[in-house]
């Protein structure tokens, strides 16, 4: 059922693959919005794509009041046209603290995480046809991911949730252990056990689990016929896509989800 002021289902574009889009279809989950989705490659977005993100990022939020592309803004948005269940803690000073949280992960996680070791492990080869820089991935995983699980094994807890109750900081964190999986990198348990348990517990969760299905096959399916399978799958796809199959590189040196 659609929460009030939704009559029809939002639409979200970008891949399952993407944590930035794995993070909104988790709130939306939460919150029991219902949703469509284009699932394209952002890098193989249209001339319309950009026209919505001019960025050319994922997540693109449409409803019937606003495009949005950005995920944290996305989910912020949700929170306010659809406060129950909350996503975010009422008090301010834990808000703020989540709201760090998500920008910790949305930010230097990202930057570890995805563009230095799952884009070089399959975006490069998925994509661009490159071949992977494997010493690139051997720095990124000795040298960049340890402080980023020394800070979290520091800040999360050992049992339950952040704030009380499942929200946008535990999710925010634990999305990139999915791509962070799909490039072969798993947190070792005995020297950071408090961040594997944290992680864990939070991918289990149905609002997550439920998309690994659509996620192994964007995985094990090319690109072209992609939105096809994950239909077969159940998947709610759009009608339409604003995709193409000509890849292009984004505007940012950043890249292109967020």
């Amino acid at each position: 059922m659609a929460s009030a002021g939704h009559a029809v289902p939002v639409r979200v574009i970008g891949a399952y693959l993407s944590p930035y889009v794995r993070k909104v279809l988790a709130v939306l989950e939460l919150k029991g919005l219902r949703y469509e989705i284009d699932p394209i490659v952002p890098y193989m977005g249209d001339d319309r794509f950009t026209a919505l993100s001019p960025l050319r990022r994922v997540p693109v939020l449409i409803d019937d009041q606003v495009t949005l592309a950005d995920s944290t803004v996305i989910c912020q948005y949700l929170e306010d046209r659809h406060p129950s269940p909350p996503v975010y803690p009422a008090g301010v000073v834990e808000r703020a603290e989540a709201r760090w949280l998500e920008e910790y992960a949305d930010s230097r996680m990202g930057d570890v995480f995805i563009w230095g070791l799952y884009n070089e492990a399959v975006i490069r080869p998925a994509v661009w046809g490159s071949p992977r820089d494997l010493s690139a991935i051997e720095r990124t995983k000795t040298d960049d991911i340890p402080p980023i699980l020394d800070y979290l094994e520091s800040r999360l807890p050992s049992s339950g949730w952040l704030f009380g109750s499942l929200g946008v900081a535990d999710i925010s964190i634990a999305v990139f252990f999915r791509n962070a999986a799909f490039a072969r990198f798993r947190i070792d348990a005995e020297r950071w056990p408090v961040t594997a348990s944290f992680v864990s517990r939070v991918l289990a969760e149905d609002c997550l689990a439920r998309l690994q299905v659509y996620e192994s096959v964007m995985l094990r399916t090319p690109i072209a016929q992609q939105r096809d399978a994950l239909r077969e799958a159940g998947a709610p796809v759009t009608g339409e896509t604003v995709g193409s199959g000509i890849a292009r590189p984004g505007v940012m040196r950043t890249g292109n989800r967020r």
